[in-house]
């Protein structure tokens, strides 16, 4: 068993608009991301089914040619090697959720968000 506190958790600074804190277990993950408004996750895909639940603020992601707003409160679901992007509406802090891990983001190998 482990036990966490997100307030104790470092931030992973990624990029000026970018943050994160990941807890990993051996086959799910989740992480508090932090996107200041106008942020923007460039297109990528990824093993992991990933789950995102909006805790405050709104993304505005773009999937298979379709764009979704999912705000606070609402949940997107994005199943596995679906190529997706999203814009930071607002000041926003989401919780991914993904399974399996994301192997990347542990080994810090997930250029697409730095810088």
């Amino acid at each position: 068993m482990e036990f966490y506190t997100w307030d104790e958790m470092p931030k992973e600074v990624l990029s000026d608009t970018i943050a994160r804190k990941i807890i990993s277990g051996d086959k799910a993950m989740v992480a508090q991301v932090f996107l200041a408004e106008g942020a923007v996750v460039p297109e990528h895909h990824h093993e992991s089914e990933q789950i995102t639940y909006i805790l405050e603020g709104a993304l505005k992601f773009e999937i298979g040619g379709r764009e979704i707003v999912v705000g606070k409160g609402q949940v997107l679901r994005i199943p596995s090697n679906v190529p997706h992007r999203a814009v930071a509406l607002q000041d926003t802090l989401d919780l991914d959720i993904f399974s399996p891990i994301r192997e990347d983001w542990l080994k810090k190998d997930d250029a697409y968000l730095r810088g």
